[in-house]
């Protein structure tokens, strides 16, 4: 997990579209750290970038986003096998 430092989760990219990537820097609570931290070591298809794509495209479809770009992501994430959370 050297990918992700323990003080922030530092230019998680974004992929706006296949070709499109905009870089957005955050901080998180450690709970949601250590949570991503678990999640992403027992998971080896997964990465913390995938992770955060998904979790953001699900939010947004959930509030009424309709953008199909937006919508494509999180499809694909609902179809991708994956271990239990």
């Amino acid at each position: 997990m050297d990918q992700i430092s323990q003080t922030n989760l530092s230019d998680v990219k974004f992929e706006e579209s296949s070709l499109n990537n905009v870089s957005l820097e955050t901080e998180l609570s450690e709970t949601l750290y250590r949570s991503m931290k678990d999640f992403v070591l027992s998971n080896p298809t997964w990465d913390q970038y995938k992770l955060i794509n998904s979790a953001l495209a699900t939010f947004l479809v959930q509030n009424g986003c309709t953008d199909n770009s937006v919508s494509e992501i999180y499809l694909n994430q609902l179809f991708t096998p994956s271990k239990s959370f």
